[in-house]
Parts: C-alpha cells; structure tokens; sequence
C-alpha cells in the first residue's frame, strides 16, 4: 500500500472500469481513502476503446464486472435490460483485455469487493 506521508512515494494511479451498478464509485472512494490516486472513466459509455487510457493514464487498471439480476438488483429505477448490459460489455472489451485485476462483483457485498481489490494490492 502505498504510504501517502513519504515525500518519495507516489501513490499508484488506477483506473477502475465496469459496466453500471459493477461498484466502480463505491470501490474508487475506497481506494482512495487506502491513500491511491483511484478514477473511473466512464469507459462503460464510450465508443472510443482505450478512453480510460488517455483519460488516467493508470499504473493499474481495476475490471469491475456485474450480471444482469445484479445489476438490476443494485439499481432498480435504471433498466436498461440486458441489451444495455451487453452493449456496456462490447464498450468495454479493449479494457477487459488489459485489466490487471478483474473481479465479478456479482453476489459479492461491498466489502467483499474492497477486500478482494486490497488483497490483491497488497500482494503487488
């Protein structure tokens, strides 16, 4: 973890990237209290497939993934059916391919997913 009072040590800059409701906010504002440099582009709406590149050139890029009945289940008043889903998949497939971590956030509560992503950071 990086140590946010050494003058030497720069925070890692990660990028975290899912479709809607994968826990993309919930998660960056957790990495970011740990002390990193934590963003989440927005790749899920753009056609443009390495945005999250150009927009926060990371040191990490975090892969937050989500089923439809979770998804659904997280936010209720957004549907947009599984098509929208799938849409969000293809808009996120360069991501996917270069993700460091990846974590299906399905079934999993937040602490779960926080647990799973500082696990692995500490393991770096």
């Amino acid at each position: 973890m990086p140590d946010p009072d050494s003058v030497d040590s720069k925070p890692l800059r990660i990028a975290v990237v899912g479709p809607c409701s994968s826990g993309k906010s919930t998660l960056t504002k957790v990495l970011k209290a740990a002390g990193y440099e934590a963003r989440h582009p927005a790749q899920e709406h753009s056609f443009v497939p390495n945005m999250w590149q150009r927009l926060t050139q990371p040191d990490l890029l975090i892969y937050l993934d989500v089923d439809y009945a979770n998804a659904r289940a997280r936010r209720p008043h957004i549907d947009g059916g599984p098509q929208r889903l799938a849409q969000q998949h293809f808009l996120l497939r360069h991501a996917r391919e270069n993700c460091d971590f990846y974590l299906d956030t399905s079934g999993l509560s937040a602490g779960e997913v926080e647990t799973a992503v500082l696990t692995f950071l500490a393991d770096l």
